[in-house]
This record gives structure tokens, C-alpha cells and sequence, in this order.
């Protein structure tokens, strides 16, 4: 058990370190976000729906990613479900309904729909499990980033961010976790 703990450790490393290497060389050698962002109903931003989570413009963009990114992978490191799977989950659903749902002409990039997917599908599993850690995990979870998971998925929050991508994030991992977790009933 601690072993796997462990290199689920390692692996939440492993994709922080990647995000962040692709944002230093983006710093030397600048991608152009427009092929690799997810730009909704457009066959040009269909690879975003990969891309996007490991893509940031600016210090203040990644660095509000990356700590939140941490947290969440780590309560999902604990939790019976396979981390990797979950992950790769919410990243192309969320990827997948952002590039069907969200406002045309915009350049959606960053971590954040798969942050907010990690917030719903940690406080769906943790109610659906009905297990004492997975509950103490889902008010936690709650707890730490409820009022921003309700706060960020509404319009208005300026041009800059992408609410839409949030909201896809959230019903992407809202989504994952009931069929993660069969009803017990």
C-alpha cells in the first residue's frame, strides 16, 4: 500500500515537472497558444483538448495552478481509484465538452479545467462511497475549494478567464466519478 502511495507520489511529480518544463521552454522557444489551446468547434483547436492542462500564460497563471494541481492530486492519491486513469479522464472529457460548449474565438489553456474536475470528482466519490476517508476527503475538498469551484465556473469573471473551461472541468469530473463509483444502492 505504501508502495503504490509512493509512485502515485512520484507520478503527481513526474505531471507537475512536465507542466512546468513545457512552460520554461515556451519561455525560450514560444508556442503559439492558438495551435495548441483548445479554440471551441474548430478542427484547429482539437489538439488543445490534450494540450491545454500543460500550457500557462504567465508566471501568475501557472503558479495559481500549480499549488491547488498538488493538493488535489494528492487527496486523489489516496483514494481507491486509479489516479492516472482519473486524470487522463478529465482531461479529455473536460477538453472534449470545453471544445463543444465554450465561446467560439477564444484560446482556452492551463490546468484549471482539470482542477476543477479534480474538485467535483473528489466531492462525488467522497459522497458516493460513503467510506469514512473518502467523506473526510470530500469535505475537505469542499472545505478548501467549494466556494471557488462555485465562484469560478460563473460568467463574468473577466475576458481572461476561461469560466466556461471551469464549468466543463466540473462536469467532466462530475461525470467520472459516477462511473467510478457505482451507486451502492
Amino acid at each position: 500500500m505504501q508502495r503504490i502511495f509512493r509512485d502515485k507520489v512520484r507520478l503527481i511529480l513526474v505531471f507537475i515537472g512536465v507542466i512546468w518544463l513545457v512552460f520554461l521552454v515556451d519561455m525560450v522557444f514560444p508556442v503559439n497558444l492558438v495551435v495548441f489551446g483548445v479554440v471551441p468547434r474548430t478542427a484547429t483547436g482539437l489538439p488543445g483538448v490534450v494540450t491545454m492542462p500543460f500550457l500557462h500564460d504567465g508566471w501568475g497563471h501557472i503558479l495559481g495552478n500549480t499549488v491547488p494541481l498538488c493538493v488535489l492530486l494528492f487527496l486523489l492519491a489516496g483514494s481507491r481509484v486509479s489516479s492516472v486513469e482519473v486524470v487522463i479522464s478529465l482531461i479529455l472529457l473536460g477538453g472534449v465538452l470545453l471544445w463543444l460548449t465554450g465561446r467560439g474565438g477564444r484560446v482556452h489553456v492551463g490546468a484549471s479545467g482539470l482542477i476543477y474536475g479534480l474538485i467535483a470528482f473528489l466531492i462525488v466519490v467522497g459522497f458516493r462511497e460513503q467510506r469514512l476517508v473518502s467523506l473526510a476527503v470530500a469535505v475537505l475538498t469542499g472545505f478548501l475549494y467549494g466556494g471557488t469551484l462555485f465562484s469560478g465556473v460563473l460568467p463574468g469573471l473577466g475576458p481572461a478567464v476561461s469560466w466556461d473551461g471551469h464549468l466543463a472541468g466540473a462536469v467532466a469530473g462530475t461525470i467520472v466519478a459516477f462511473r467510478a463509483v457505482p451507486s451502492s444502492r
